[in-house]
């Protein structure tokens, strides 16, 4: 169970981003450039020791790096066009998606509470978050989210390949530099923060606590958890945003939002609880020449 709370921690991690961001009040793309600078802090002490010549587990790495310029171009944009709630649903198809391709794409054995738990839990997040607001632009929030999902998808496939060989602070952090980059070419230089003030400290302290942090839990703990029940805890990450919404910025939580969400902790505990195969002592394949 350690390591399926390792995974719920960097999940929760990931949901408190809104303490550090809504107070900076930068543009989406300037925190995402300067949380992925903050992300990138450890690379000089990890550039030397990094297992390079293993192909597989630096291409891996390479489409993590892509993949996270991607979910967050595409989510942030979402987030931005509204209405908010048609944003977060589509994102988090994501866990669906995973608990349904990484029996093919990692050979794992099929997680059936996890199929099951992945359209509960989307239900649950739904009465959480309540209906959309009404306003415009429904149909390209729906298809920016569910086109950031594929990327997350993408990331946590991913992130399982690159750990055989990278630690979880290296795949945390070296694909930061190559994700900000593309992510420049996206945003143009409106990534860019114009000055070094109270506000960027903010965003990249955020960026050392939600992002690094907590995707070296997220990371450490997917090593040892089957993909599709990782994918079910990750819903831990809107949650925890619904309560820190509530808690910290006086938002509306109904009677309805509580039962979803308490239906959304029920799921992802059900799915950790479940009794699973020892894992094989045989080393893992590796593509080093």
């Amino acid at each position: 169970m350690r390591h399926f709370a390792m995974v719920a921690a960097g999940a929760t991690l990931w949901g408190c981003w809104s303490l550090f961001l809504r107070p900076a009040g930068l543009s989406w793309s300037q925190n995402a450039f300067l949380a992925l600078i903050a992300m990138s802090l450890p690379v000089p002490w990890l550039l030397r020791g990094a297992p390079w010549r293993d192909k597989r587990a630096t291409g891996a790495l390479l489409v993590v790096a892509l993949a996270d310029a991607g979910n967050i171009s595409l989510f942030f944009a979402a987030m931005k066009r509204g209405p908010v709630s048609v944003a977060v649903l589509t994102h988090y198809l994501a866990p669906l998606l995973l608990a349904l391709v990484a029996p093919w794409v990692l050979a794992e054995r099929r997680s059936l509470r996890a199929l099951v738990a992945a359209p509960v839990t989307l239900m649950g997040l739904m009465m959480l978050i309540g209906r959309p607001d009404g306003s415009g632009g429904a149909q390209m929030t729906a298809a920016l989210g569910a086109g950031s999902a594929l990327f997350f998808a993408a990331i946590v496939l991913g992130t399982k390949a690159a750990t055989r060989s990278y630690s979880p602070l290296a795949v945390a952090s070296l694909h930061a530099p190559v994700s900000a980059v593309v992510l420049l070419f996206i945003a143009g230089t409106d990534a860019l923060p114009t000055a070094l003030d109270g506000a960027t400290l903010q965003v990249l302290a955020g960026g050392a606590v939600c992002g690094l942090t907590g995707t070296c839990l997220f990371n450490a703990g997917l090593r040892h958890v089957p993909t599709a029940a990782a994918g079910a805890l990750t819903y831990l990450e809107p949650l925890t945003a619904s309560v820190v919404g509530w808690a910290v910025f006086s938002e509306s939580l109904t009677p309805m939002g509580v039962v979803g969400g308490l239906l959304v902790l029920s799921a992802g505990v059900w799915v950790a609880s479940e009794r699973r195969a020892p894992a094989s002592t045989a080393p893992l394949p590796s593509a080093a020449p």
